[in-house]
């Protein structure tokens, strides 16, 4: 099952699902939005049997409207650090012995297709690819078998990170990964029986049509189901919560001399059998008011 958010002509949230002959179709009311109470309350399985009943009375999703994330904006955004080892070297760091987390503040949420926003202040703005789990379930000291039983699916998401922020202002990686538009994910949620081994995907990332990142999942220090696992033993999951799971080797802050990004850059990013995000750089807020941005819904 495929999973999507997107902006209806009226500026409300719709939730929608693409069926088995690839027809994009609005939920209605069964779904009046991906977030904690509607997984919390099975609403995925509600979503199977309605898809598995043809879809009765869902309404074709234009293919013109706004793509927001495809989950409300989570109750956190948990990311794990230098997860490939390539990565980690040319960051200057050797491969972590245990995963190394960090937190990106959830208004950081965004659309697959936003804008990402110069921040004030800024001179090294960086991308890195990343598969995001997206939890069902709720999760303490979750056993790496249990895992599968505890998510709901996968997305494309970009931690976008702003180095002089994350290394030069007092060592907390936080205030370089929490800025407005910093986390756009999307365009789908990918239920995990759609992936049929998520430690074998492809990701990738272009900035202006220039492949800069390619690897595979294959290559993380950390599976999935470890990190999860991991991460439930210091914090209670919650439905709805996004993971990052890394980024492989690429990073504009990894080349001599780095090659950050600038205004005008378009940075395109996919996961084998996930999708496709994309993000135009701007300076300034002017173009996204707070009010229609996708993470804040």
């Amino acid at each position: 099952m495929r999973m999507f958010r997107f902006r209806r002509g009226d500026g409300s949230v719709g939730c929608g699902v693409i069926t088995a002959d690839g027809q994009r179709v609005d939920a209605g009311e069964l779904a009046r939005d991906y977030d904690e109470a509607f997984f919390e309350r099975g609403g995925m399985g509600e979503l199977r049997e309605w898809l598995a009943k043809g879809a009765p009375g869902g309404v074709p999703v234009r293919e013109d409207v706004a793509v927001l994330p495809p989950v409300a904006r989570p109750s956190k955004i948990i990311c794990v650090g230098q997860n490939y080892a390539a990565h980690a070297r040319e960051m200057g760091g050797e491969p972590p012995s245990e995963p190394v987390l960090f937190m990106k503040a959830s208004t950081a949420w965004s659309g697959p297709y936003d804008h990402v926003v110069v921040p004030r202040d800024s001179e090294k703005l960086d991308y890195e690819v990343e598969l995001a789990i997206i939890l069902e379930k709720r999760g303490v000291h979750v056993e790496q078998t249990e895992v599968r039983n505890i998510i709901a699916g996968y997305t494309v998401m970009c931690d976008y990170s702003e180095r002089a922020f994350q290394k030069e202002r007092g060592g907390q990686w936080v205030k370089g990964k929490s800025c407005d538009t910093f986390a756009p994910a999307g365009p789908e949620l990918v239920t995990v029986d759609e992936i049929a081994d998520v430690q074998d995907l492809s990701l990738w990332t272009k900035v202006n049509g220039e492949v800069r990142q390619h690897s595979e999942t294959a290559d993380m220090i950390f599976s999935v189901a470890e990190i999860v696992s991991y991460v439930s033993r210091f914090m209670t999951l919650l439905p709805g919560d996004v993971i990052a799971t890394g980024t492989p080797a690429g990073v504009g802050g990894g080349f001599t001399p780095p090659r950050y990004l600038r205004v005008g850059d378009t940075v395109e990013m996919g996961i084998e059998g996930i999708g496709e995000i994309r993000q135009t750089v701007v300076s300034g807020l002017r173009d996204i008011p707070l009010a229609r941005r996708g993470g804040t819904e």
